[in-house]
């Protein structure tokens, strides 16, 4: 705690390098922290300037000093007196010879630490809105290159019907949009605690503006207002730690987002679909046992990532469902890992998404194998439905039709071509009602995507149309 600087012979987590972006770092940094305190407090006098409460030789001191931050010297003095923000305090105030004594007048702690939490919350949210939404119009351009591309649909992770990628891609976009909308949602909602004092009466406020025309509520609105914030109606100690949890469970929500669409591209990339696979550079390692492997390293990061913020909101919902009374810190040492975590996390998660997905690589040639392997099959019903309409018995059209599917089944399961439709012209019973060429035609399954590429293009066109320009 006596040393601002970490060398590799201590623990360090692996936020401080490996995963999130400088700029997410920067943002959850200690010395941004001390920063916004400081900002907070200089806001603060400010306003009480303005109520002539002190004066405004005091307030500009303050602001000669405000990024006057020294880590190592509060560090020094909080193992001390084991109080973090007292220890900025006092040395801000030291920095200050005409304006140090007024500082954090009527203040309690959580005046100016909530406050500086709400915008550093809202500075990550908007770091964040801004990386999904370069990472919905990559995908929008994705979508478009892939609306018309046939590929086969799998549901329970077996065949199914023919959709193209592109729709495939639209699904994951359009959770993501969700989530676009949701962090937008939640940004407008954010809400400091103001300046209500120690159990959120502003009894503090009232007595020092006493004699005054300013009431509690002008004070708080005057440095809510240099802030650009909106504050609570009414407080205890804290803002409601409910506003925690709402945050948590939007990072969650793009969490589980990311977390389908690279499943999904890892079971795309092994070898018995073989269709997608994420960047793989020249140089990369994929196994230190294996030189051959190509493992879907960034997509797995991810799903690990992912995993692990999707229990956090439990730990906001338990900060907020066991604030007892005005105010408890069992909540204090948990918020110092779960909010930069949860950041930096997703962060980490969004920026691999963007890279992966620009870079991701379509293997046409399995796409087409797969197609040609299990298409057919999903025809049958359209096979059918036809015979029916041609004069055959339904419940006998399906059980020929059953035993064909079965037999030319094991055929591809065995690696071997697909013979259902040579099987299916050469079955006289069947050929009695449709003639082989109309077989043919009905069993290629290229043409069975409905609207599929339509919709796909027009989730593009609805995301660029959302979104602003980045």
């Amino acid at each position: 705690m006596t040393d601002s600087l970490f060398g590799h012979d201590t623990f360090l987590s692996p936020f401080t390098w490996r995963y999130g972006t400088v700029e997410m770092r920067r943002i959850w940094s200690l010395e941004h922290q001390r920063q916004l305190w400081r900002q907070v407090w200089v806001a603060l006098a400010a306003a009480q300037a303005e109520a002539g409460l002190v004066t405004t030789a005091q307030v500009d001191d303050l602001r000669q000093h405000v990024d006057d931050v020294d880590i190592r010297a509060a560090q020094i003095l909080e193992a001390e007196i084991h109080h973090d923000l007292v220890a900025e305090l006092r040395i801000f105030a030291s920095q200050c010879p005409t304006g140090g004594g007024i500082l954090h007048l009527g203040a309690t702690s959580a005046d100016i630490q909530d406050n500086a939490d709400i915008l550093r919350l809202r500075d990550a949210l908007r770091l964040l809105q801004h990386t999904l939404s370069n990472v919905l119009m990559t995908l929008a351009d994705r979508i478009d290159s892939l609306a018309d591309v046939i590929c086969m649909g799998f549901t329970h992770i077996q065949p199914a019907e023919p959709t193209t990628i592109g729709n495939r891609l639209a699904q994951y976009a359009q959770d993501l949009l969700i989530d676009w909308h949701e962090i937008v949602r939640v940004i407008a909602l954010l809400r400091g605690k103001g300046f209500k004092g120690a159990v959120g009466t502003s009894a503090s406020y009232a007595e020092l503006l006493d004699g005054t025309t300013w009431t509690p509520a002008d004070l708080e609105a005057r440095v809510m207002a240099v802030l650009g914030l909106e504050t609570f109606p009414v407080a205890t100690q804290t803002y409601p730690r409910k506003q925690d949890w709402l945050v948590l469970n939007a990072l969650a929500g793009i969490a589980g987002s990311l977390n389908k669409l690279m499943f999904d591209l890892r079971i795309l990339q092994s070898s018995p679909f073989g269709e997608w696979s994420e960047p793989f550079r020249d140089t990369q390692v994929g196994s230190s046992a294996m030189p051959f492997k190509r493992n879907p390293v960034s997509a797995e990061k991810t799903n690990s990532l992912a995993r692990w913020v999707a229990g956090l909101p439990r730990v906001a919902w338990d900060n907020a469902a066991h604030s007892l009374l005005e105010r408890t810190l069992d909540d204090s040492a948990n918020r110092r890992l779960v909010l930069p975590s949860a950041f930096l996390a997703v962060d980490e998660m969004l920026s691999t998404a963007l890279r992966v997905i620009h870079g991701l690589t379509i293997n046409h040639n399995a796409v087409e194998r797969n197609l040609a392997a299990f298409g057919t099959f999903s025809a049958i019903e359209r096979l059918l439905m036809e015979l029916v309409k041609a004069g055959a018995d339904r419940q006998d059209m399906h059980e020929r039709l059953r035993t064909h599917s079965m037999q030319a089944w094991k055929h591809v399961n065995e690696g071997k071509p697909n013979p259902l439709p040579d099987n299916l012209c050469s079955d006289r019973v069947i050929t009695q009602y449709m003639p082989e060429n109309d077989i043919r035609v009905l069993l290629d399954a290229a043409h069975y995507v409905g609207d599929a590429p339509d919709r796909a293009h027009a989730l593009a066109h609805t995301i660029r149309t959302i979104l602003p320009e980045s």
